[in-house]
């Protein structure tokens, strides 16, 4: 693991959480600027909105994607599609600094040649929450999940192969990215709800980046 972090900014360091799970602190904070931009141009296009849930229920976070497929919900259930459902064009372009940041992350946490095809971007408005659950929609589940988190402070909860299982509770700032994957790749996980605040970049938002290899 020394050897893939080499060079790595002295504001960064890592945490692991499981034998497939590592929090990357910081990251991300050199590109944050650069992908920040980069998500304002891609809501431009495929503006963030709170999907529903085959169950009827309206998410409290609002979302968006970009790259080959996006993640989507709706009565018909969970699934990847190649265009955005609400203006039937394909999903905007992955831009090569995310594919560039979700690979870095994705081989010093150990998965090298990571290549996402998806990225589903989250946007936390205070109050906002994420309920436990699995990254299971995808073809290929021996590819990890790498998670860039930007703006507001939010607590990460990751617990086990079961929704009853124990939870860690692990605080995430903006920049820290968290990749998990192998034996740890299908354990729930979730965010408690977002506080009020404001920061510098972002405004009073949390913005989550989750890049997958969906096809």
């Amino acid at each position: 693991m020394g050897d893939l972090l080499a060079g790595i900014d002295s504001r960064q360091w890592t945490e692991r959480l499981g034998p497939g799970t590592v929090v990357l602190r910081g990251f991300a904070l050199a590109a944050a600027g650069e992908m920040y931009a980069e998500i304002e141009r891609i809501v431009a296009q495929a503006p963030f909105r709170q999907m529903q849930t085959p169950g009827g229920f309206r998410m409290s976070v609002a979302m968006s994607n970009c790259g080959d497929y996006g993640w989507v919900t709706d009565a018909s259930g969970y699934r990847y599609a190649a265009e955005d459902p609400e203006s039937g064009r394909p999903w905007p372009v992955l831009p090569a600094a995310f594919r560039e940041l979700a690979s870095r992350a994705a081989g010093a946490a150990g998965f090298p040649d990571f290549a996402p095809d998806a990225c589903l971007i989250n946007r936390y408005a205070p109050g906002a929450r994420m309920s436990l659950h699995q990254d299971r929609d995808e073809r290929d589940l021996s590819q990890p999940i790498v998670s860039v988190s930007l703006g507001l402070p939010a607590v990460f909860l990751f617990g086990g192969g079961k929704r009853s299982d124990p939870v860690s509770r692990v605080p995430l700032t903006h920049g820290d990215v968290v990749v998990w994957g192998g034996a740890d790749r299908l354990r729930y996980h979730g965010v408690l709800a977002v506080k009020d605040g404001a920061h510098p970049l972002v405004g009073a938002c949390r913005l989550n980046l989750t890049f997958r290899k969906a096809r």
